[in-house]
């Protein structure tokens, strides 16, 4: 389909205040079009993640856009048109991608545009709900454990929340990379980790994991707060703490400098080569996306109003168009 074929306007969820999942609605707005370098994607699945209920809490991007925008960064979906100089994609490509993270990419609705290479080719068996899963919380779970840590066989990795959406492709990311895998998880969840290659777990609700492991060599933490000095304890001397939590006061940089270890915070960006290398790993049977809870785009709020529990397993994702 061309520009001249695509519908001129879209439904997207928007919201003109910051607040509770509420104020969030649903519009008929202008379809974008794309520019030089850029693609056209008609979006089939979206995924929902924590920093979009944060956004929307506050009411203004990283950047300082404020409302009315509309939230979302997965992405999956099928090329419409090309913007001049694309030669990556054709138009009916299935793609998948991150765009524009952390700047608006408007992934709740019907089209987005964005650079091409913020994009790569859907992995075959990978339906688009579980492609749209898989972005943010993939490339967020890869850039940590290969680019920043530099995860090979043989590490002791500790991963929190390894139910969670970038805990669980966190833990067949490591074992990927031959890894011995720890994962922290309530008990209830045990039996899917392992079957996704966890060697060994530890139910945060009645063991206290920083009284009980040492010399880990990598530690993915989402968790904040106390747990990154309690963190750093379980860490062998020349190990590494990334967290994928913007550090506060509480961030023990000199702790660890005192006790030998490197603690980095890591801010995930577009990437078109780790979502080749992801879409590998899936290809290859490798790794799994588990979608926890499917919603129509209407219902963008349920779905935001079901992440803010934290009780989800794996991620949530906005089916937009069929």
């Amino acid at each position: 389909m061309d520009q001249a074929t695509t519908p001129a306007t879209m439904r997207a969820i928007s919201q003109d205040v910051a607040g509770g999942p509420d104020v969030l609605t649903l519009v008929e707005t202008p379809r974008p079009v794309p520019g030089r370098g850029e693609v056209l994607v008609r979006v089939h699945a979206a995924g929902v993640n924590p920093a979009d209920w944060k956004i929307r809490a506050r009411g203004v991007f990283t950047d300082g856009t404020r409302p009315p925008f509309t939230l979302g960064f997965d992405v999956a979906g099928v090329v419409e048109a090309l913007g001049d100089g694309v030669t990556i994609f054709e138009v009916g490509d299935e793609v998948f991608g991150m765009p524009r993270f952390p700047r608006p990419a408007g992934a709740y609705a019907e089209y987005v545009t964005a650079p091409a290479r913020h994009f790569a080719p859907r992995p075959r068996n990978l339906t688009r709900l579980q492609a749209g899963a898989l972005p943010l919380a993939g490339l967020t779970a890869w850039q940590a454990l290969v680019d920043t840590a530099d995860v090979r066989p043989g590490r002791r990795v500790l991963i929190h929340a390894a139910a969670g959406g970038v805990g669980h492709l966190a833990v067949q990311i490591a074992k990927a990379r031959g890894a011995y895998v720890i994962g922290t998880a309530s008990a209830a969840k045990h039996d899917l980790l392992r079957s996704l290659g966890a060697d060994e777990l530890i139910d945060y609700r009645t063991t206290d994991y920083a009284e009980t492991l040492r010399d880990v060599d990598v530690v993915l933490d989402s968790l904040g707060g106390p747990e990154w000095s309690r963190s750093l304890r379980t860490l062998r001397p020349g190990g590494t703490l990334v967290t994928i939590l913007p550090p506060d006061g509480t961030f023990p940089a000199e702790e660890a400098e005192a006790a030998g270890v490197r603690a980095v915070f890591m801010l995930v960006e577009p990437d078109h080569a780790g979502l080749r290398e992801l879409g590998a790993l899936a290809e290859g049977g490798r790794l799994r996306v588990i979608a926890d809870e499917v919603f129509p785009l209407e219902e963008a709020a349920r779905a935001h109003a079901l992440g803010e529990t934290g009780r989800t397993t794996g991620k949530i994702v906005l089916s937009v168009t069929s």
